[in-house]
Protein backbone atom coordinates (compact mmCIF):
# COMPACT_ATOMS: atom_id res chain seq x y z
CA UNK A 1 0.00 0.00 0.00
CA UNK A 2 1.04 3.52 -0.76
CA UNK A 3 0.21 7.01 -1.19
CA UNK A 4 0.09 9.01 -3.83
CA UNK A 5 -1.47 11.93 -5.70
CA UNK A 6 -3.95 11.25 -8.52
CA UNK A 7 -1.90 13.53 -11.38
CA UNK A 8 -3.94 12.68 -14.26
CA UNK A 9 -6.60 10.55 -15.95
CA UNK A 10 -6.46 7.95 -18.77
CA UNK A 11 -8.81 6.94 -21.59
CA UNK A 12 -8.71 4.05 -24.18
CA UNK A 13 -10.26 2.85 -26.74
CA UNK A 14 -9.18 -0.62 -26.57
CA UNK A 15 -8.82 -2.47 -23.55
CA UNK A 16 -9.03 -5.44 -21.62
CA UNK A 17 -12.63 -6.47 -21.23
CA UNK A 18 -12.26 -6.66 -16.86
CA UNK A 19 -11.47 -2.74 -17.48
CA UNK A 20 -15.16 -2.17 -19.16
CA UNK A 21 -17.20 0.75 -16.90
CA UNK A 22 -13.95 1.46 -14.46
CA UNK A 23 -12.24 4.42 -14.15
CA UNK A 24 -8.88 5.05 -14.68
CA UNK A 25 -6.41 7.52 -13.62
CA UNK A 26 -2.49 8.17 -13.28
CA UNK A 27 -1.25 8.37 -9.84
CA UNK A 28 2.10 9.76 -8.71
CA UNK A 29 3.45 7.50 -5.36
CA UNK A 30 4.68 9.51 -2.85
CA UNK A 31 7.05 9.74 -0.01
CA UNK A 32 6.03 9.75 3.54
CA UNK A 33 6.19 13.21 4.05
CA UNK A 34 2.72 12.91 1.04
CA UNK A 35 4.46 15.52 -0.80
CA UNK A 36 7.82 14.35 -2.90
CA UNK A 37 7.22 12.03 -5.44
CA UNK A 38 8.63 8.98 -5.32
CA UNK A 39 9.38 6.66 -8.33
CA UNK A 40 7.25 6.37 -11.63
CA UNK A 41 3.60 6.98 -11.76
CA UNK A 42 1.29 4.29 -12.01
CA UNK A 43 -1.88 3.93 -14.16
CA UNK A 44 -4.59 2.94 -11.11
CA UNK A 45 -8.32 1.79 -11.43
CA UNK A 46 -11.05 3.88 -9.02
CA UNK A 47 -14.38 2.92 -8.07
CA UNK A 48 -14.10 5.60 -4.83
CA UNK A 49 -14.42 8.52 -6.65
CA UNK A 50 -11.04 10.23 -6.81
CA UNK A 51 -10.11 12.76 -9.06
CA UNK A 52 -7.05 14.93 -10.08
CA UNK A 53 -5.36 16.60 -6.80
CA UNK A 54 -6.62 14.05 -4.79
CA UNK A 55 -4.50 12.32 -1.93
CA UNK A 56 -5.27 8.23 -2.34
CA UNK A 57 -4.31 5.03 -0.95
CA UNK A 58 -3.57 2.67 -3.55
CA UNK A 59 -2.99 -0.75 -3.58
CA UNK A 60 -0.59 -2.90 -5.68
CA UNK A 61 -2.58 -6.30 -4.58
CA UNK A 62 -3.02 -8.39 -7.95
CA UNK A 63 -4.96 -11.36 -6.70
CA UNK A 64 -7.25 -8.07 -4.48
CA UNK A 65 -7.67 -6.67 -7.50
CA UNK A 66 -8.14 -9.74 -9.95
CA UNK A 67 -11.36 -10.24 -7.29
CA UNK A 68 -12.37 -6.81 -7.58
CA UNK A 69 -12.67 -6.63 -10.92
CA UNK A 70 -14.08 -10.30 -11.11
CA UNK A 71 -11.93 -11.30 -13.38
CA UNK A 72 -8.66 -13.69 -13.19
CA UNK A 73 -6.74 -12.65 -16.15
CA UNK A 74 -7.12 -8.91 -15.83
CA UNK A 75 -3.94 -6.66 -16.36
CA UNK A 76 -4.39 -4.94 -13.60
CA UNK A 77 -1.95 -4.41 -10.93
CA UNK A 78 -2.74 -0.81 -8.78
CA UNK A 79 -6.72 0.36 -7.91
CA UNK A 80 -7.31 3.06 -5.34
CA UNK A 81 -7.97 1.78 -2.08
CA UNK A 82 -9.16 5.20 -0.15
CA UNK A 83 -9.42 8.81 -0.07
CA UNK A 84 -7.83 10.45 2.40
CA UNK A 85 -10.09 12.77 4.16
CA UNK A 86 -9.31 16.98 3.89
CA UNK A 87 -6.41 16.84 6.62
CA UNK A 88 -7.20 20.19 9.71
CA UNK A 89 -4.48 23.05 9.10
Amino acid sequence: MLYARIVGTATSTVKHVSLAGWKLLVAQPLAADHKSSEGDPVLVVDQLGAGVGSLVMITGDCQGNRELLGDNSTPVCWSVLGLEDERPR
